[in-house]
């Protein structure tokens, strides 16, 4: 995988943080590249999942590079064919539903947008508590929308959270070979 550029971007569901970046030392390990990318939220709010610093720390130390965390550093990323794949891992239901109606109002937003001029492929790493409620409808037009595809997901906790969904994040390095050759990974529900 030498030579394929990731951009790896990152939503403020927290919880799932430890899941991403273990899969972004895997990529690093099979030999992508990664260019992080963080909402706002995500790279300036201490959760009980972590701190902020020290999760930015974190990745920037991995991936060799600083974090684009801005929506004006974010724009030239499809003109200047920063990118191969876009991954957003975590993505949020807000994400998802900014995505599905082309608002761009944080730097995740931003970089899938401009990704996406160069018609290349973007994976989603669902993780949300409302993906089978209010959420649904985005998720279902995105699913539906060109070079848009899913990394496997399921319900995380059906009893005491019946609306939602997590993706398995440890499947991110697969789903990503088949989206690179524009192919939804099967199956998507797990």
């Amino acid at each position: 995988m030498n030579g394929i550029t990731v951009g790896f971007a990152m939503c403020g569901s927290f919880c799932t943080f430890s899941k991403a970046l273990a899969q972004m030392e895997k990529l690093l390990e099979l030999g992508y590249n990664i260019l992080p990318i963080m909402s706002f939220n995500a790279c300036s709010t201490d959760t009980r999942f972590g701190k902020a610093d020290e999760i930015i720390n974190k990745i920037e130390t991995m991936c060799g590079r600083e974090i684009i965390h801005t929506i004006k550093d974010a724009e030239p990323i499809g003109p200047k064919k920063m990118t191969d794949i876009m991954l957003v891992a975590p993505c949020t239901g807000n994400t998802a539903a900014k995505l599905c109606y082309a608002i761009t109002d944080t730097p995740v937003t931003m970089a899938v947008k401009s990704h996406l001029r160069q018609s290349k492929p973007v994976l989603i790493s669902i993780a949300t508590n409302d993906a089978l409620g209010t959420s649904a409808q985005n998720i279902g037009r995105l699913m539906n929308s060109k070079h848009i595809y899913f990394v496997p997901f399921s319900q995380d906790n059906a009893q005491q959270k019946p609306n939602s969904l997590v993706a398995h994040f440890e499947l991110i390095p697969q789903a990503l070979e088949y989206a690179l050759r524009e192919q939804q990974i099967q199956p998507v529900i797990v």
